[in-house]
């Protein structure tokens, strides 16, 4: 059974870069047709796909987001990271990491609280 989790800082300071990586067992985030997904669900509000990284290393961001995200992987750690920018309170949110496969999303990490103050 594949499982994610996530990890980084709880509490990022305005205007400074937010940092996360996903932990992935129990499969390979190189296996073929799987994807592997940042999400994030602020305060009161619905989820928000941020984007990608494939099996075969290729990336798709959500345009709302895509001048500020970076997402990498390191596959001799089983990982992928996301990198988030100049963030600003309105990007407080609990954010998970997610395996998704022909549309559906098989796995989720259990989600990280990231709080953005001064």
């Amino acid at each position: 059974q594949v499982q994610l989790q996530e990890s980084g800082p709880g509490l990022v300071k305005p205007s400074q870069t937010l940092s996360l990586t996903c932990t992935v067992s129990g499969g390979s985030i190189t296996t073929n047709y799987d994807y592997w997904h940042w999400i994030r669900q602020p305060p009161g509000k619905g989820l928000e796909c941020m984007g990608y990284i494939g099996y075969d290393g290729t990336i798709n961001y959500n345009p709302s987001f895509k001048s500020r995200t970076s997402i990498s992987r390191d596959t001799s750690k089983n990982q992928f990271s996301l990198q988030l920018s100049s963030v600003t309170p309105e990007d407080t949110a609990v954010y998970y990491c997610a395996r998704e496969t022909m549309f559906t999303f098989y796995s989720w990490g259990q989600g990280t609280q990231v709080t953005v103050s001064s």
